[in-house]
């Protein structure tokens, strides 16, 4: 019988999490608006709620956006405060 090595590890604990980018939030979104997980499906940036959302900081955001996420980069979270919006942790 011929043992097989095992190689590896992945941890069942590890957050998964969707990305999104700054830049498709500033295509989707009216100034103002509250950006959700919720709101994330109904307009095609993601396909389920499910595992968390994170939102990163690819591309330029001019207008002044609500958004609640499960993660923030630093990046994102400097483009979003410095356009007048605000990020909400889930």
């Amino acid at each position: 019988m011929l043992k097989i090595p095992k190689r590896g590890f992945v941890s069942p604990f590890k957050t998964r999490y969707q990305l999104v980018n700054v830049a498709a939030l500033e295509r989707a979104f009216a100034a103002n608006a509250d950006v959700t997980p919720a709101a994330l499906i109904e307009c095609g940036l993601l396909s389920t709620a499910k595992p968390a959302v994170k939102i990163l900081g690819d591309g330029t955001l001019a207008k002044p956006l609500k958004i609640s996420a499960h993660a923030f980069s630093q990046s994102a979270k400097k483009k979003v405060t410095s356009a007048g919006g605000t990020c909400t942790l889930l």
